[in-house]
């Protein structure tokens, strides 16, 4: 017997599979501490829930005298595993007496669950897949229903689903969220399928600019899916006869009206940054190129919203802390990067 079993997951949303891999860790231990990750996202169609939500729809899937014995801790993804292994360690440190004996339930099913092994001092304690339900299949069958039809949609996996998730779902679909989540789940499966028949799965290069002036920074609000109405740094695809220098300033100058000089910009450029990480954008691979800029106590440049950018703002980087849940994709761990915002990093 374990004192404290960890369950790691996205549960977005809760199924059978989550339901009986958090019934083991709690048969195996006094306690089970559940991380739920993707925590302070913006909604989008991979991640409908906020993890307040995600942890109630748990709860409410256990018996009463099992919730108890539950702890819920939201993570962020930083979309770095050495970060997001250093954040997971330091919240559960603080839910747990030193010297615990720690295990972590789970199994390898993929690429995906690397990050077993990246806790040394936790004993594993393996599951094998519990049912061929996934939450994937889940939204799918969600997001390409109705609000009036979302339950009928659903009713084919009911038996996977717990009540509680169903109840959520149901009601989630009579919400202002649902209809431009569909919005985004359309375009995003338009995207893929118009990119299914390539040889190989595409990679995708795109740039960033983060552009620095009087400790402010400026972003845009996405004009159109996916991330409609969300904040981001301008930026966008690279074309095929540019070099990432030429896209970066050129997506800027379309995006926002900002057009220094070249030497201006040159000279204010303080970092090159790749962004990599597999599932840092739901359209499919994208690696960006984010060019750091600092204008210093500069004058700020005008601006002017245009192209994919449906408003342009300077905002004070001490206020993005608070704007988290409301960044496109990475954008806020893009400038948490530069700008060191979160204290777990």
């Amino acid at each position: 017997m374990y004192d404290t079993a960890i369950y790691i997951g996205r549960f977005e949303p809760v199924h059978s599979g989550h339901l009986a891999l958090l019934q083991r860790a709690l048969a195996s231990a006094r306690q089970a501490i559940v991380v739920v990750g993707s925590a302070w996202q913006v909604r989008s169609p991979k991640n409908p829930f906020t993890w307040q939500e995600r942890a109630e729809m748990l709860r409410n899937a256990l018996p009463e005298a099992d919730r108890a014995r539950l702890q819920v801790l939201p993570v962020r993804d930083y979309y770095n595993e050495a970060l997001w292994v250093r954040a997971v360690q330091r919240g559960v440190a603080a839910l747990v007496p030193a010297g615990a004996r720690i295990g972590l339930v789970g199994h390898f099913k993929d690429a995906t669950s690397s990050y077993l092994s990246a806790f040394p001092g936790w004993e594993l304690i393996p599951v094998e897949r519990q049912g061929s339900i996934d939450a994937t299949t889940i939204r799918d069958a969600y997001f390409g229903a109705t609000p009036a039809t979302a339950a009928d949609a659903l009713a084919p996996l009911a038996q996977q689903i717990p009540a509680s998730t169903l109840a959520v779902l149901t009601a989630f679909a009579q919400q202002p969220d649902y209809p431009v989540l569909q919005e985004e789940w359309r375009m995003l499966r338009a995207y893929h399928q118009a990119w299914a028949q390539a040889p190989f799965p595409p990679v995708f290069a795109t740039v960033d600019a983060v552009v620095r002036c009087q400790n402010h920074v400026l972003l845009i609000r996405r004009a159109h899916a996916p991330g409609k109405g969300q904040l981001a740094v301008p930026g966008g695809f690279i074309e095929q006869r540019e070099t990432v220098w030429q896209s970066c300033l050129r997506e800027l100058a379309e995006e926002t009206h900002c057009q220094l000089p070249d030497a201006t910009m040159r000279a204010a450029l303080k970092e090159v940054a790749v962004f990599d990480h597999p599932d840092r954008s739901q359209r499919g691979r994208t690696i960006t190129h984010a060019h750091y800029f600092d204008l210093g106590g500069a004058p700020f440049p005008a601006v002017q919203a245009d192209d994919d950018a449906m408003q342009v703002q300077w905002v004070a980087i001490d206020q993005l802390a608070a704007l988290e849940e409301a960044f496109f994709e990475d954008h806020f761990h893009m400038l948490d990067h530069f700008f060191s915002l979160t204290t777990q990093a």
